[in-house]
């Protein structure tokens, strides 16, 4: 599974850039990265650690702003067309996870 969270948050205050700040540093402390500015993304080997993960986010957004939070399977992501310009790019191949027990 991949999750995608896309937000548009405010930054006209100096603790709306704080909030924002704040967001986004929770999002990669919890393993996201950033697939775009403002959308981050993260794979997880299951839709129940997908979602934990959902979860995780949903328990630090922000008061202002919008967030979306999408779930894809690795076919699903596989499917995606990414251009850099007019080339194509590879679409990232899934994280390998190691398990231990």
């Amino acid at each position: 599974m991949w999750v995608l969270v896309l937000f548009d948050l405010p930054t006209e205050t100096k603790k709306d850039r704080k909030a924002y700040a704040v967001f986004r540093k929770k999002l990669l402390a919890d393993g996201f990265q950033m697939f775009q500015f403002s959308i981050y993304m993260r794979h997880c080997p299951s839709r129940e650690n997908a979602d934990v993960h959902i979860k995780r986010v949903k328990s630090f957004l922000p008061v202002k702003g919008h967030i979306g939070i999408f779930q894809f399977t690795d076919k699903q992501f596989g499917m995606v067309e990414l251009f850099y310009g007019k080339d194509p790019q590879n679409t990232q191949s899934p994280v390998q996870q190691l398990e231990m027990f």
